[in-house]
């Protein structure tokens, strides 16, 4: 907005909370002012809608009940089709000489199982006119037999065409004269299904009976009546033919009225005898094919109605914006009241008074946002202390490291000399353990920072050569390194302290063998193993000692006790590994009492590494 920019910069608003008093105002008045000019010209459509939408849903609700009742009709077709004992017994009685004046016993007694079943089925359901009737004429009914001669079913024009359908299918004769002698006086009309039964053998298909079920069409239209107050609703066929209607004289006829509808074909208005009525359908959702619910509303009664309720919502959203503005005023004064809280806190930070806390706290954003800036204060300072301890502990480690320096640098010279006096009086043995340890010494005084992999094993073997020779049991030291990592860059004196603790605290200064063993690992790793054939250890000292490394940095190496060559620890290799090559290394340890120790790292190639701050240990 232009108040805020630039050209306008000596009336420009600083205080959020104004900007967002003057936002949330015009965002409310706009919107109402758009309305008002609106409403108008959008009230007369949004009204057609509004009627349109009642009658679909009323004819939705209608099609529930009567959709339900056509499924009812169909249910006591499909239970007659595949209940076995019907199907058995009406094949059988269809198979024998049907005489109306004379059953035989196998007729009566098998028709009991047919009349008990149907007078079971249609007991506790919907009333209904339940019919099967055989091709040699015997029938069998829920209704007494002065009622209607099921017999005449036989010679109903609709037969020809039910006996065109097959299967499960059934055929709709749609809306027929009442033949049931007491329904005649009360309802005139009524809705009839029926289904042909068949053998359904490949060689044979012929009809062994017809199932007719019929209910008064009366049943329909009182759904009309009930649950559409207002609304002419009918029911048509896929012909446009009225089924049902509360007006039996429409009963029979064509509505044309559908075929007049101009726009969407669902709904629209329409002429009838000088008055304008609001037409909707809706398809029958029971399948049977083309029926349909079609209702009729006057349009001025549609749109009186409707229009008095958008009138009344309107005068109510009035009186609420005015209430409500008042009510957003407030609110926002005291949704705001942390912010400005909060900015007067950080105004103090900005001028260096790291002490000072918000103590804004709440479940919502700024409540968060509060408890946040006071963490984040927090985590600053400590980190201004952590800075401060790293910095002394970084200046003294580079004081040790350059005394360290100046004494193996004499004793590298002084040990050469020695070697060459010892080696020309031919002990050779001792020359060579000289020069190991002169070789040993050597890597200590190197400034490289990473070094060969097959220089960090020759190390290894001359400090393995060192400790036989101080220890009265000879342990052998087993090297299994894969030619593909022979030349990757590792840290210097990794590997030492590993088998330094395989030594003395695996094989315990005793005879045994300490295997090394390097090979190529997936996505770029290298793993190392080193393995003893030591006492080992219990779960209860593996669980504690993989805590120890899972440890803060700087924990296990800050002691005293660490400053010695070979005391450097596990621990001191781990956190080494873990700021030279971050997440990515990994170091497991297992180990079985009575059986050894067993350590494996997962180190990144050399030259994809980065020196990071974490890293991960486990078993």
């Amino acid at each position: 907005m232009i108040l805020f920019g630039r050209r306008f910069r000596p009336f420009s608003i600083t205080s959020f909370r104004t900007k967002l008093t003057l936002v949330s105002v015009l965002c409310i008045l706009l919107p109402a002012l758009v309305t008002l000019v609106v409403y108008n010209l959008l009230t007369r459509d949004a009204v057609k809608e509004q009627a349109v939408s009642g009658a679909k849903q009323t004819l939705e609700l209608i099609d529930g009940h009567v959709s339900n009742t056509l499924e009812y009709m169909t249910y006591l077709l499909n239970y007659i089709q595949e209940d076995i004992d019907l199907k058995m017994a009406l094949k059988q009685l269809n198979d024998t000489v049907y005489s109306e004046d004379r059953l035989t016993n196998e007729q009566y007694t098998t028709g009991s199982v047919v009349r008990y079943k149907i007078d079971s089925l249609t007991a506790a359901g919907e009333s209904v006119y339940l019919t099967i009737v055989l091709p040699n004429g015997m029938y069998f009914t829920n209704y007494p037999a002065y009622e209607y001669a099921p017999a005449r079913i036989l010679k109903e024009p609709w037969l020809r065409q039910a006996n065109g359908v097959y299967g499960y299918h059934s055929y709709w004769p749609g809306t027929l004269p009442t033949q049931f002698l007491s329904e005649k006086g009360r309802n005139p009309y009524q809705l009839t299904v029926v289904r042909a039964l068949r053998n359904q053998s490949s060689d044979n298909s012929t009809i062994y009976a017809y199932v007719v079920v019929t209910i008064m069409e009366s049943r329909i239209h009182r759904y009309f009546e009930r649950l559409a107050a207002g609304q002419e609703v009918m029911l048509l066929d896929r012909d446009d033919r009225v089924l049902s209607h509360t007006d039996a004289g429409h009963i029979g006829t064509d509505f044309a009225y559908l075929k007049q509808a101009e726009g969407e074909p669902e709904r629209d208005i329409v002429r009838r005898d000088g008055t304008d009525y609001l037409i909707s359908q809706h398809p029958i959702s029971f399948s049977v094919n083309g029926w349909k619910l079609v209702s009729l509303t006057p349009y001025r009664t549609a749109v009186t109605k409707i229009n008095a309720i958008f009138q009344n919502v309107f005068l109510f959203q009035l009186v609420s914006f005015v209430l409500f503005f008042i009510l957003l005023m407030v609110a926002l004064r005291a949704f705001t009241k942390p912010l400005v809280k909060l900015d007067k806190v950080a105004v103090e930070v900005q001028k260096g008074d790291l002490s000072v806390r918000s103590s804004i706290r709440g479940m919502d954003e700024i409540g968060r946002l509060g408890k946040s800036f006071d963490g984040m204060l927090e985590r600053i300072s400590d980190m201004i202390e952590e800075i401060t301890q790293t910095q002394a502990r970084k200046r003294k480690a580079e004081l040790s490291m350059l005394q360290a320096q100046i004494n193996p640098h004499f004793l590298f010279n002084v040990l050469n000399s020695i070697r060459m006096k010892v080696l020309g009086r031919g002990d050779r043995e001792s020359a060579e353990m000289i020069a190991s340890l002169s070789k040993l010494l050597r890597m200590t005084i190197q400034d490289q920072g990473s070094i060969p992999l097959h220089d960090e094993v020759e190390t290894v073997i001359d400090y393995m050569k060192l400790m036989n020779m101080r220890q009265k049991e000879t342990a052998v030291l087993e090297v299994d390194i894969a030619p593909e990592v022979y030349l990757e860059r590792v840290p210097r004196f990794f590997l030492q302290p590993l088998i330094e603790n395989a030594l003395i605290h695996g094989l315990n200064q005793q005879a045994g063998t300490v295997f090394l063993e390097a090979s190529p690992e997936e996505a770029d790793l290298i793993r190392i193993r080193v393995r003893d054939t030591g006492q080992g250890m219990d779960a209860e000292k593996l669980e504690r000692l993989r805590r120890r490394l899972s440890a803060l940095p700087g924990e296990e190496a800050a002691g005293p006790d660490k400053k010695g060559f070979s005391s450097i620890g596990l621990s001191n290799v781990y956190e080494r590994m873990r700021m030279t090559f971050g997440e990515r290394f990994r170091m497991v340890i297992d180990s079985t009492e009575g059986a050894g120790t067993v350590i494996t790292m997962y180190i990144p190639k050399q030259e994809e590494a980065e020196p990071h701050v974490q890293g991960h240990a486990g078993g």
